[in-house]
């Protein structure tokens, strides 16, 4: 694919187009909204392969358009905002948002998220089937098909974000092996760890409840306190 589509969300019209100019010269193509029902109105006409999502807009703020995206749809989503608190961050994850960046935001660095971002999600094969044979990895009643970039449940299919499915392919890829949350960071997002056990512990709380009967005692995805999580292994 030569050119993405991205979705910039914002009441605050001076940020959207200057978010817009620098991903254009970046080589992307923009698409503008100014609240969630119109950023929602957008995604029905277009494909959209990113989305920078602003928390704090009218008519429908940004969580709430999350929860209305996540309902049909798994491509990135960036959430932006001016809060600061832990809190909100883990909010915005555990609703779906695959990130979050703060305001004022580094220019770099909100470029360098948006290219992470869409490399691990086209990495999945969520556009082009790479085809030829299966290659699967199993343990116990899960099954995940690296070709067609699934996962299932006791042959039940489970809808992953890109972000949730590449912690599953680590973490199946090494069944019994303990990852601290460092690792599967850097591992998953490629970016070096720096105070990142909320983000992966909201993931994987997220993961827990898409693949296991009883999320708080999970047969599956087990935490080893203090150093981290693993697949549990299964003959």
């Amino acid at each position: 694919m030569d050119t993405y589509n991205i979705l910039v969300v914002d009441d605050d019209r001076e940020i959207v187009r200057s978010l817009s100019r620098l991903l254009e010269l970046e080589g992307y193509r923009v698409y503008r909204a100014y609240h969630g029902l119109e950023a929602l109105d957008v995604m029905t006409q277009n494909q959209i392969h990113l989305i920078i999502l602003d928390v704090m807009m009218p008519q429908m703020n940004g969580l709430s358009a999350l929860m209305k995206i996540r309902e049909k749809n798994n491509i990135p989503i960036i959430m932006l905002s001016a809060k600061t608190e832990e809190s909100d961050k883990v909010l915005g994850l555990s609703m779906g948002a695959d990130d979050y960046v703060t305001k004022p935001y580094n220019t770099a660095e909100l470029m360098a998220r948006v290219k992470s971002q869409l490399r691990r999600y086209f990495s999945l094969g969520a556009v082009e089937s790479q085809g030829g044979g299966e290659d699967l990895l199993k343990n116990g009643g899960l099954v995940l098909n690296r070709n067609t970039k699934e996962l299932s449940v006791d042959s039940e299919p489970v809808r992953l974000t890109a972000t949730e499915y590449k912690i599953m392919e680590l973490l199946m890829s090494h069944p019994g092996y303990v990852f601290s949350a460092e690792e599967i960071y850097n591992r998953v997002w490629q970016e070096e760890a720096y105070g990142v056990e909320n983000t992966v512990m909201v993931h994987i709380r997220r993961i827990r409840e898409k693949i296991e009967i009883t999320p708080k005692k999970p047969k599956y995805l087990k935490v080893v306190w203090g150093i981290g999580y693993k697949i549990e292994k299964f003959d």
